[in-house]
């Protein structure tokens, strides 16, 4: 089943960074964009979250907070965050099972995807990239939201 804009996001629970479930439905108090990635480390994944990183203040501004999720174990994510002091709650899919339900998972395991949900987990704007050496900068991210606002 394909997910598209106007649907209602799959809910989930995954382990966050700070070791606590983190149940997608329970955390929608305003607008989030799950950000799907291939893994913690990877060249694109860093420049991408360096990126918003910068535009971290700007993306709370807007009112949206940033979800960060790959296929990698939790030690993997945390040495990730740590590394580049990102101010994201970052989330373990190891089983792929939650990229699955977001059409984010394929051959290598999680594709490179973006999810803007509001509060009430209905999907605003969708895009998985057709290969992951690309990635939605924060600027582009930044025109959506105001173009959903």
């Amino acid at each position: 089943m394909s997910l598209e804009t106007g649907d209602k996001a799959p809910d989930f629970s995954l382990i966050a960074d700070n070791g606590k479930p983190y149940k997608l439905s329970s955390k929608a108090k305003t607008k989030m964009m799950l950000v799907f990635y291939p893994g913690d480390g990877l060249p694109i994944c860093e420049k991408q979250f360096l990126d918003y990183k910068k535009e971290a203040d700007a993306f709370k501004k807007q009112g949206v907070e940033v979800i960060g999720i790959s296929g990698n174990d939790m030690k993997t994510i945390k040495a990730f965050k740590k590394q580049h002091n990102l101010p994201f709650t970052m989330l373990s899919d190891e089983k792929g099972e939650v990229a699955e339900q977001y059409n984010a998972f394929g051959w290598f395991g999680v594709k490179r995807a973006v999810y803007l949900l509001d509060k009430n987990l209905e999907i605003l704007y969708r895009h998985i990239e057709p290969v992951s050496i690309y990635a939605r900068t924060a600027d582009e991210l930044h025109a959506v939201i105001e173009r959903k606002s």
